[in-house]
């Protein structure tokens, strides 16, 4: 894998962790009401959602942007960071089918784009730039240098 592509996944998956956080906390923390209006007709599709759901969408959003972000920095089961990619990937196919059955192809666009960046890492993660290749290459996180360089005791 080149450094290149590594960094590239890293820049995407912290463009989606972003998206997420900022989203999930409106959805967590704003009323179901004043949700509605917040974006114009962009942000209607609220209504078709009890506010348990609004909350739950919000919460798996959370869980997203940590585990596209948190697992490889600290070295802990970075294998956790294609799943969650998975998991956003899932997320905005809800999210671009909720659209689709509503008829709002205008906003549809940045549903699409992130789904596109949530399905490279997915790629990128489980296949060239998997962090098990990176290990076994040589490359390690500093976690995992961290670990190895500690004195045995």
């Amino acid at each position: 894998m080149t450094r290149k592509l590594n960094l590239a996944l890293w820049i995407v998956a912290g463009i989606l962790a972003v998206v997420f956080l900022v989203s999930s906390s409106t959805k967590v923390f704003v009323p179901k009401e004043k949700l509605a209006g917040m974006g114009g007709a962009a942000s209607r599709w609220v209504d078709d959602f009890s506010p348990g759901a609004l909350k739950a969408i919000g919460a798996l959003e959370f869980l997203a942007a940590v585990g596209l972000i948190v697992p490889a920095a600290l070295g802990i089961a970075p294998v956790l960071v294609p799943l969650a990619a998975t998991g956003a990937v899932l997320l905005f196919t809800g999210a671009v089918i909720t659209r689709l059955r509503r008829g709002e192809r205008a906003t549809i666009i940045g549903d699409l784009v992130y789904l596109a960046l949530a399905a490279f890492v997915v790629w990128g993660r489980f296949g060239p730039g998997s962090f098990t290749r990176q290990t076994q290459r040589g490359v390690n996180s500093r976690a995992r240098l961290r670990r190895i360089q500690m004195p045995s005791q």
